[in-house]
């Protein structure tokens, strides 16, 4: 396995971790609709999220989150559209960056409403 392949299931996990300590349910891990995958879909208070997870070693080229453009949206976007119709959910959603530096210690960041 490549290293940026383990950091980035690193990453998802560590997102997971956060999420259910502080109370999320997930629903999902890796839900796959074509050529589109969300990383992670959990629900709380009312709400389903969609979570995309970047998880980089350092800063020096940009934060995790700059590297999910309109593009990598859009695609999320469609499966999530996909996730919805498939499960009936009729509540409200959101769209969250969980963005993970991973140094000498991990720092999480959760951005709510990100796209």
């Amino acid at each position: 396995m490549s290293k940026s392949k383990k950091l980035g299931i690193e990453g998802e996990q560590a997102a997971a971790d956060y999420l259910e300590k502080n109370k999320w349910t997930i629903l999902e891990k890796n839900y796959r609709f074509r050529h589109s995958e969300i990383d992670l879909i959990a629900k709380k208070g009312g709400f389903v999220v969609f979570f995309e997870v970047k998880t980089r070693t350092d800063t020096s080229f940009g934060m995790p989150e700059d590297f999910v453009d309109e593009k990598k949206a859009e695609f999320i976007m469609r499966a999530a559209n996909q996730y919805i119709e498939q499960t009936g959910w009729h509540g409200n959603i959101r769209f969250d960056i969980i963005a993970i530096v991973k140094g000498t210690q991990m720092e999480l960041t959760h951005i709510e409403d990100a796209f």
